[in-house]
């Protein structure tokens, strides 16, 4: 019996099973855990609903600002203005003469915005005004020119020389009517208008004195900003920026392509060239897309202003091609300008120069290549600015630095290879004249004789002409880096007080030639800049690579008169400054004169080359004194020595 129990028991235990400690252990762990989860789960409802309510005035203040933002936003703005109003204000009160600067820049950007609220609501019916004045656009022509021809008479009638120069400028446009593409497509509209808005601009800037001080002022500010460009540079090469050319000037480059990248994420520069455009626009008749193109050609360089326009290149017509390639090769950039600043080129000058040479290069460019075909870009509505991709302002900083890396490779690739062919050419030359008795002869000396005349009709006097044809013939041939870097040596030496002849080599030129000068080197029209021309823009637009490279060496040509007829018509103006030179040439005497009465004996009785008392703090003391020497001609005078 014991053993069938025992058998029936382990029979039901194989049936049934034996409890396992271990699994129950196991289910009574899960068990646990489910209800730790289930208890989260209620923790985290828990929470969820309260974050709702919390969040609920939170989402409530969202919702009500986003309905009233534009109510939020004149409030704000309102309190900005009043705050600006009050600092200005201030800032007149304080100090007017200081606060100058500002009231010029706040009285621009009053009218800026009046004219904006002008046209967007009367815009329409100022034009159907207008309109009876544009049938009168031939008479006004004519009026024009009488007007001109009667300025020409009274204003050369003590300065015939100027003639010189005015019939220079009627030679380029002859010469370049006779080999235009097409002389029975040539409209005189933008021919008119162009030279006519450069001839203004012009006499405001060099004639008028509210036009030489402010861009006086603005040159002065530029110096003042590029001298930032130390602070970075002198951290990274230390004491090399004192004397070496690739550490002193092409930083600049870097710290100014960094700010116009700034000054495009921001819209600042699309609105300046939008403006500058649209006043050409109306004005030349042109297209708007070649407009754009030569108005951003004032401060970026010839390969970044066509990005403007990228999304519209292969839809333009030859002759817009043709005037966006010559409003490159008749500029200058921004960054390259401000190297040349740094070289001690005169700042006013140069941006003059760029800025007059806008529309110049747009009439030109008609006149070489005239418009034939339809421009599908008749209204500047189907046209918009292409900006860039920067996300944030750093972005924008890093990604302008980054992009003059491979400018100022180039330029100091270019500086290098030209300079060493030119030492080249120069030996094979001399080697070359020697043969026949004229070692003498260089690269230089040939252009200077094939562009003297260019150089005489400018206005440069003729014992200077030779030094400046030089130049001239170094910008085409070479580049302009190395011919504004000869011009800035020449106003060194003048600055120093060196003779101006030694050897019978002239050691500097005046400084009305010197401004002539800078006039005629602004722009990229070289040799050397066709290639970049021709990978740029087939780059941004390949499908025209074979019209730009038929048109890249007659826009490069263009380009050249265009940079010479603006330095001609500088002659035209600037030469009228100069009557007031016997003038200002007796006031510098009576300076010089009052000077040297007072101050004699500080230098030459105590037998010092220092000055003594208060001048003696005074830097660059005898820099100065030998410029009013040389202004009034006491350089046969003791103090002078």
């Amino acid at each position: 019996m014991s053993e069938t129990n025992g058998l029936k028991n382990e029979t039901n235990t194989r049936r049934n099973g034996v409890d396992n400690q271990a699994f129950e252990m196991e289910e009574d762990n899960t068990n646990d855990t489910s209800s730790v989860q289930s208890q989260n789960k209620k923790t985290k409802k828990g929470l969820g609903s309260y974050m709702s309510k919390v969040s609920k005035p939170i989402n409530a203040t969202e919702d009500y600002i986003k309905s009233h933002s534009q109510t939020f936003k004149y409030i704000v703005l309102g309190i900005l203005g009043a705050g600006y109003v009050a600092y200005f204000i201030a800032a007149c009160v304080l100090n007017f003469q200081r606060a100058i600067a500002l009231v010029v820049l706040t009285s621009l950007a009053v009218v800026a915005t009046s004219f904006e609220l002008l046209k967007k609501y009367k815009g329409k019916s100022i034009s159907r005004c207008f309109r009876p004045a544009v049938r009168c656009f031939k008479i006004f022509i004519v009026l024009v020119l009488v007007l001109l021809l009667l300025w020409l008479v009274l204003d050369t009638s003590k300065r015939p020389e100027q003639l010189i120069s005015f019939g220079g400028v009627c030679m380029f446009i002859l010469l370049l009517f006779l080999f235009s593409a097409h002389r029975t497509a040539v409209s005189w509209r933008p021919l008119f208008w162009g030279l006519g808005m450069q001839f203004c601009m012009g006499l405001f800037i060099i004639r008028t004195e509210p036009g030489l001080i402010a861009f006086e002022w603005l040159g002065n500010q530029v110096k003042v900003f590029l001298d930032y460009t130390k602070a970075g540079s002198s951290f990274v090469f230390g004491d090399l920026i004192a004397n070496i050319f690739a550490f002193q000037a092409l930083p600049i480059i870097v710290f100014f392509s960094s700010v116009m990248s700034v000054l495009y994420f921001l819209g600042i520069m699309q609105w300046l060239i939008l403006k500058i455009s649209w006043v050409m626009q109306i004005t030349m008749g042109t297209s708007p897309t070649e407009t754009l193109s030569v108005a951003g050609n004032i401060f970026v360089g010839q390969t970044e202003a066509p990005l403007l326009i990228r999304p519209y290149l292969k839809d333009m017509t030859k002759s817009e091609i043709h005037a966006v390639m010559t409003g490159g090769f008749a500029t200058i950039a921004g960054s390259v300008m401000g190297a040349f600043i740094s070289f001690g080129i005169d700042a006013s000058s140069l941006i003059s120069a760029s800025v007059m040479a806008a529309p110049c290069a747009m009439a030109i460019s008609k006149l070489s290549y005239p418009e034939t075909e339809d421009s599908p870009f008749k209204s500047e509505k189907n046209v918009k600015v292409d900006c860039g991709n920067e996300q944030n302002i750093l972005e924008a900083v890093s990604s302008g630095a980054s992009a003059s890396i491979g400018l100022v490779a180039n330029i100091a690739a270019n500086l290098i290879a030209f300079l060493a062919i030119l030492a080249f050419i120069n030996q094979a030359l001399s080697w070359f004249g020697g043969m026949v008795g004229y070692p003498e002869v260089t690269f230089q000396l040939i252009c200077s004789y094939v562009f003297m005349p260019v150089a005489f009709m400018m206005g440069i006097p003729y014992d200077e002409s030779f030094t400046v044809a030089e130049l001239i013939g170094t910008k085409l041939f070479l580049n302009e880096f190395v011919a504004y870097e000869k011009l800035s040596e020449l106003k060194s030496q003048r600055l120093s007080g060196m003779d101006e002849i030694i050897g019978g080599e002239r050691q500097w030129i005046s400084i009305r030639s010197e401004i002539i000068t800078t006039y005629a080197l602004c722009g990229f029209a070289n040799f050397s800049s066709l290639g970049i021309v021709i990978g740029g823009l087939s780059s941004i637009c390949p499908s025209r690579r074979g019209d730009i490279s038929s048109l890249v060496l007659r826009a490069m040509i263009t380009g050249t008169c265009v940079s010479l007829i603006n330095a001609l018509l500088d002659f035209v103006i600037y030469f009228n400054l100069t009557e007031s030179s016997s003038l200002y040439i007796q006031t510098c005497y009576c300076i010089c004169t009052y000077i040297y009465n007072m101050f004699f004996y500080s230098t030459v009785n105590n037998g010092t080359l220092t000055f003594e008392g208060s001048w003696n703090t005074v830097v660059n003391v005898t820099v100065y004194f030998s410029e009013c020497c040389q202004c009034c001609g006491l350089n046969n005078m003791d103090i002078c020595k």
